[in-house]
């Protein structure tokens, strides 16, 4: 019979493994110039719905962007951003509820990195296993939707301590949904003091020209969203 203590050697192992190839991807994005942004979230918070909003406006103003998408079993997400006009590769997991370094790496063998500016990276819907993967990102940002209620934070406190910012998705339905944004805002500062958050709606574009700050970094142009 396995014991507890083989499963945590063998977790151990796992993910020193991935730190190991995470590191090396983030040398290579910083030597190919690359800033890499993963987004995390629960099924159904709208992640490709602004994943899709956020590549068309960076493609359609000229940056040079791409993006990877984890699923199970379909490729219905990447056939979706491809409409972007960016080039998306779908990552294919099985039974795997999350993203790993070592599936990153393969995805990108082929590509030109020198060609990207900004990669996204779709994680598989989940808010517990992606927690404890580093992929080389620059920026992990964690999806709240105004409709998943107030507090996913305190349900799931690593996904909140690993990521750089938390998105609020779906506020045009705030109102209709009784999203308490007050109680979400000190739900999060609770599990992560200080972190920055950033409120939207990618179907009426109100706070993606913050987002779109965010993806870029500080110190980037920011295109002006209607560009979508």
């Amino acid at each position: 019979m396995i014991t507890v203590p083989r499963i945590v050697e063998v977790r151990k192992r796992v993910l020193k493994e991935n730190d190991l190839i995470a590191h090396q991807l983030r040398d290579k994005f910083r030597e190919c110039n690359v800033r890499v942004v993963s987004l995390v979230s629960s099924p159904g918070s709208g992640k490709t719905t602004l994943l899709e909003r956020t590549l068309t406006i960076l493609h359609r103003t000229h940056h040079r962007v791409a993006a990877l998408v984890g699923d199970l079993a379909t490729e219905n997400d990447a056939e979706r951003l491809r409409r972007s006009g960016a080039p998306v590769r779908q990552i294919t997991t099985g039974t795997v509820c999350h993203l790993d370094a070592s599936m990153v790496s393969r995805a990108l063998s082929e590509w030109d990195l020198h060609q990207v500016e900004v990669l996204f990276i779709e994680n598989v819907g989940n808010l517990v296993c992606p927690s404890s993967y580093d992929l080389g990102e620059d920026l992990r940002a964690v999806l709240l939707s105004a409709t998943e209620g107030e507090d996913k934070p305190l349900k799931y406190p690593s996904i909140f301590n690993s990521a750089d910012v938390a998105v609020i998705t779906k506020m045009d339905l705030a109102a209709v949904a009784e999203f308490d944004r007050r109680a979400a805002a000190a739900n999060i500062q609770t599990v992560r003091p200080g972190m920055r958050v950033v409120e939207l709606s990618a179907k009426n574009g109100d706070g993606m020209d913050e987002w779109i700050s965010c993806v870029l970094g500080s110190s980037a142009a920011v295109p002006h969203t209607n560009a979508g």
